[in-house]
């Protein structure tokens, strides 16, 4: 099917939000399908020893199938913040998404000044068969905007749930102070412009210090693959100030917004430098001792084509696919990989994901072309419960550098670094930021660089760690962790529920 897309961007009311109580919180959502072929939800928090509630389709549940519902039960612990829930089957989280938003404990202060009121700035595409349709809804298509009192300084919990973009965000002339990412506070500090990803979200506190007057709030692309198509419009919202002219009032004219400067598209610089910066407000528990020492490599790669085909679009009549360490993953169609392991199903999955790429190379030079196609599988990485784990994720040349945001179910990590060209162990671990590192669950890996996290395998069951950009989830750029279950029903998987979907 033929699409187009322009970005879109909302402060939806239709939100789920909730107060965290005694650091736990208890969620029960019923999703009901009436017209969508299949689909599950997905909620962007670690879900204690339940992968049954995580929702991406053949990894932890087969599809809910049209008519039919199934409850996703859930424990929220340690998290405060802004997350998101969206369906995880091919591309339905188009449309089919929204802000999940957990609240402090009541009578806990957020650790930073109270803003007078939030706002959620949901980030995402306008798509439809016909590019000239979604452009004329675009124009009918009512400006959002946020009303803010002279002197007011409120949060924006921005969501970028783009399917395929990577954006920069900014509101003309203000300030804006990052306090949160991915439901986990970060040490503030303060930017004219901030870089987010498919699946991440940011919390920003903005001041209401100007002349009073209307605003644009706007978002365009951050492309880094080299001579990829992308959608270059720019989305916007207005920042309205309550005392500005607004038009129809004793004949005072409307003031016509300002629009911010963004950076370029391909602004490496800036977006490095953004991310650069974030830190945790304390002292963060990372492990030290490495149990196991996992280096990814993750990128494009070319299929070759025994005859022509619509869906090799590649240079040469080929194909294009992704991978990590040269494995394209392959999801199963008969049950879900959470279901074979738990009912002990030969033949769905193997375990012997490759924990370093089969063959070394110069990453992001100048790649022979005989390690362009990958082998396409079904292999998981096993992991012992309360294992210490690191992951270095290198972005590689092959087609083109890019900048992968990749999301790992089930946990929060650590980002202990990051840099350009290829990892170094003896020269980068050193460098590692093992005191204060942010703590997140979507992390970049910059184009032609690398990236490395560390997390505690402490949450048993299937978890799939993917790319978020969504074609490249398709294509193949993913991979499973089983982590095994420790002593006891504390580090157990709990049973299935009953009515988990049949396949």
């Amino acid at each position: 099917m033929e699409a187009a897309h322009h970005h879109k961007l909302s402060n939806r009311p239709w939100r789920s939000s909730a107060h965290s109580l005694l650091g736990l919180l208890f969620v029960v959502v019923i999703l009901s399908l009436a017209s969508f072929s299949d689909a599950e939800t997905h909620y962007h928090e670690f879900v204690l020893r339940n992968p049954w509630a995580d929702g991406p389709v053949y990894v932890t549940q087969c599809p809910i199938q049209p008519g039919a519902t199934y409850t996703y039960r859930f424990t929220i612990q340690n998290q405060e913040g802004t997350l998101w829930w969206h369906a995880h089957s091919q591309w339905l989280r188009a449309t089919v998404y929204g802000a999940l938003i957990i609240y402090p404990r009541l009578g806990k202060p957020y650790p930073f000044p109270m803003p007078k009121r939030e706002f959620p700035v949901l980030l995402g595409e306008w798509w439809d068969r016909n590019p000239m349709d979604v452009l004329k809804l675009a124009l009918f298509t009512e400006t959002t905007v946020f009303p803010v009192g002279a002197g007011e300084t409120i949060l924006l919990r921005i969501i970028n749930a783009a399917l395929e973009q990577e954006l920069f965000f900014s509101v003309a002339n203000h300030m804006l102070t990052v306090v949160a990412a991915d439901a986990a506070y970060t040490k503030p500090f303060t930017t004219n412009v901030i870089m987010i990803s498919p699946g991440q979200t940011t919390n920003v506190l903005l001041t209401a210090n100007q002349a009073p007057g209307r605003y644009y709030m706007a978002a365009r692309a951050y492309q880094t693959a080299q001579n990829a198509a992308f959608d270059n419009t720019t989305t916007t919202a207005i920042l309205q100030y309550k005392s500005a002219p607004c038009g129809g009032k004793k004949g005072q004219p409307a003031s016509t917004p300002i629009l911010p400067s963004l950076p370029a598209f391909n602004d490496t610089a800036t977006a490095t430098a953004f991310t650069a910066q974030f830190r945790s407000p304390w002292k963060v528990k990372v492990p030290l001792q490495v149990d196991e020492n996992l280096f990814f490599t993750v990128g494009l790669g070319l299929i070759n084509c025994s005859r022509p085909s619509p869906r090799c679009q590649g240079p040469n009549g080929t194909r294009f696919t992704t991978s990590i360490n040269n494995v394209s993953f392959v999801l199963p169609r008969a049950n879900s990989l959470m279901q074979a392991y738990y009912q002990n199903m030969p033949g769905v999955f193997t375990t012997d994901f490759p924990p370093s790429p089969p063959i070394k190379f110069d990453y992001t030079g100048n790649v022979s072309r005989g390690l362009w196609q990958p082998v396409k599988a079904t292999k998981l990485y096993k992991l012992k419960y309360g294992s210490q784990v690191q992951i270095v994720m290198q972005d590689t040349s092959i087609v083109t550098t890019e900048d992968h945001p990749m999301h790992l179910h089930g946990y929060q990590f650590a980002v202990v670094g990051m840099g350009f060209g290829n990892f170094d162990a003896r020269r980068d671990t050193p460098k590692f930021n093992l005191v204060d590192p942010p703590m997140r669950n979507t992390i970049g890996t910059p184009p032609g660089g690398w990236v490395a996290i560390r997390f505690v395998a402490d949450n048993p069951g299937v978890w799939l760690m993917h790319c978020h950009l969504d074609s490249h989830l398709i294509w193949g750029l993913a991979m499973s962790f089983l982590v095994e279950n420790g002593v006891g029903e504390l580090q157990t998987v709990q049973p299935p529920p009953l009515d988990l979907p049949r396949c």
